[in-house]
C-alpha cells in the first residue's frame, strides 16, 4: 500500500504547523495495524482503551477512561485555557470492530476469530490519536490558542450507539463544536467527501414475532398459514409504508433474517422476522415506529397472525451544520488544495454521531481511503476491507489544522 502518495502539500497552501513528522508517521501505521489485530466488540474495547491510554500518558497527557470501562477523553490546551469563555473543540473517533471474520492476506490480519475492524474505526482511533500527539506538542510550543478534547468513543456499532452512554456521561461538558471523519472506499486517498445538511441517514431495528395455530399442510384453512403470512409481511411491509410517507423520506424496511417452521408437512405454529429501517430525513425518522407498527398490524391480521413488535431506537440522521462543515473544508484546502475536497451523498448508513449534533454544533467528513488507481471495489462491514495508510497522515493534517483554523478560539 502507499504511504507517501498523498503527502504533498499544494505550493499556495497556508503556512500552517500541525503537520506529521516522518517518525510519528510510521508509529500511527504501526499503532494502526495493532489495532487492527485485535478488534474488539462494542463495550469491551478494553485492550484498545489501554493502548490509547498508554501512548496519551507517554506524551505527557491525562487521559481520563469513562465510567464503563472503556473508552476516553483527554483535554489538550495552553495553560488557563479550559475556561466557559472558549468551548472545547472536539475531535471524536470510535474504537469498537465488528463480529465478522477478517478474509484479507496481510500481515496485520486480525488474531480474533469473527472479529474485524471492517468499517475503519482503526484508522478513526489512530487519526485522533495523531492529532492529539501532534497538537500536544503545538501546545508545549505555545502555538496551540484553543483547548481541544479527544474523545474515543465505545460501541457505536451497537444499537443506539455508545455515543448516548458516552453524553451522558459528559463528554460534551465544555464542548463548543464537535468534528468526525469515516472512512470511504469510494474516495481516493487524499482528499475527502463533505456536505452541508444530512449525510447519513438514521437507522432502526424492527423485530417481529408471528403467531398462530399451526397443523397440517394438508389442511392450511383450519391453521394460520403462518409462512404465507410471513411472506405477506415481508413484501408488503415495505411497499405499504412507501404510499404512507413522502417517497423523498427514501423510509426502507430491509429485511435480514427470517426463521420458521422445521419440517416440510407442518405449517410452523411461530415466525421470526428481523430488519433495518432507514429513513433520509428527522420528520420520518420521527413517524416511523406508529408507520411500521400500524402496517404490521395490518398484514398480520389480514392473514389471521397475531404480531408482536419490538421498534428498537438506534440513531437519526447524521445532520452537518455548516460552518463546521465549512471548517473542515477550509482545513483540507489549507493542506492539500481544493481539488482534495468533493461534494459527497447522503448514504444510507447509520452513524451515532449524530446523537453529538444533537446537543453541539459539528460535522463529519468522508476520509478517502482507496488507493489511487486502485479499481478493486471495497465495502464498509466486509471482510476484506482495507484502507490506504496514508489516509491516516491526511487526517492527523485534516484535523490539527481545523483546530488552528478555528475561529470559535
Amino acid at each position: 500500500m502507499s504511504l507517501d502518495a498523498t503527502d504533498a502539500t499544494p505550493a499556495d497552501a497556508p503556512a500552517l504547523p500541525g503537520t506529521l513528522p516522518d517518525e510519528l508517521r510510521a508509529e500511527l501505521i504501526a499503532f494502526r495495524r495493532d489495532v487492527h489485530m485485535h478488534p474488539e466488540l462494542g463495550n469491551c474495547e478494553f485492550r484498545t482503551t489501554a493502548a490509547i491510554k498508554a501512548r496519551l500518558e507517554q506524551a505527557g497527557l491525562e487521559p481520563r477512561v469513562l465510567p464503563s470501562g472503556t473508552g476516553l477523553i483527554c483535554d489538550i490546551g495552553p495553560r488557563g485555557s479550559f475556561s466557559p469563555e472558549l468551548p472545547l473543540l472536539a475531535l471524536r473517533a470510535d474504537i469498537d470492530g465488528l463480529p465478522i471474520p477478517d478474509t484479507k492476506t496481510v500481515d496485520y490480519r486480525s488474531t480474533i476469530a469473527d472479529r474485524a475492524h471492517a468499517c475503519g474505526h482503526d484508522v478513526h482511533t489512530t487519526v485522533v490519536l495523531g492529532a492529539g500527539l501532534v497538537l500536544a506538542e503545538l501546545a508545549r510550543e505555545g502555538r496551540l490558542a484553543r483547548p481541544v478534547r479527544l474523545l474515543f468513543q465505545p460501541a457505536e456499532e451497537v444499537l443506539p450507539g455508545g455515543a448516548a452512554d458516552a453524553i451522558e456521561a459528559g463528554v460534551l461538558d465544555g464542548v463548543g463544536r464537535i468534528l468526525a471523519l469515516h472512512c470511504d472506499p469510494k474516495v481516493e486517498v487524499g482528499r475527502i467527501g463533505l456536505r452541508v445538511g444530512p449525510i447519513t441517514s438514521a437507522c432502526d431495528r424492527l423485530e417481529i414475532s408471528l403467531n398462530g395455530p399451526g397443523g397440517h399442510t394438508a389442511r392450511p384453512h383450519l391453521t394460520t398459514d403462518l409462512v404465507t403470512a410471513t411472506a405477506k409481511v415481508i413484501t408488503e411491509v415495505p411497499a405499504l409504508l412507501a404510499r404512507r410517507v413522502d417517497a423523498r423520506s427514501g423510509l426502507a424496511v430491509t429485511w435480514g433474517r427470517v426463521e420458521s417452521g422445521h419440517a416440510c408437512n407442518v405449517i410452523p405454529q411461530h415466525a421470526e422476522l428481523s430488519a433495518t429501517v432507514r429513513c433520509l430525513d428527522l420528520p420520518a425518522w420521527r413517524e416511523a415506529p406508529d408507520l411500521v407498527h400500524a402496517a404490521v398490524d395490518e398484514i398480520a391480521t389480514l392473514h389471521r397472525a397475531k404480531s408482536e413488535i419490538n421498534y428498537i431506537r438506534g440513531v437519526p440522521p447524521v445532520v452537518n451544520e455548516a460552518s463546521s462543515a465549512e471548517l473542515l473544508r477550509d482545513a483540507m484546502i489549507a493542506r492539500r488544495g481544493a481539488h482534495a475536497v468533493e461534494d459527497t451523498e447522503q448514504s444510507l448508513g447509520g452513524e451515532d454521531f449524530s446523537w453529538y449534533l444533537e446537543r453541539v454544533p459539528g460535522a463529519m467528513a468522508r476520509l478517502g481511503v482507496r488507493t489511487v488507481g486502485d479499481t478493486t471495489r471495497r465495502d464498509l462491514h466486509a471482510g476484506d476491507f482495507d484502507v490506504d495508510e496514508g489516509a491516516i497522515a491526511v487526517g492527523v493534517e485534516l484535523f490539527t489544522a481545523a483546530v488552528l483554523l478555528d475561529r470559535n478560539a
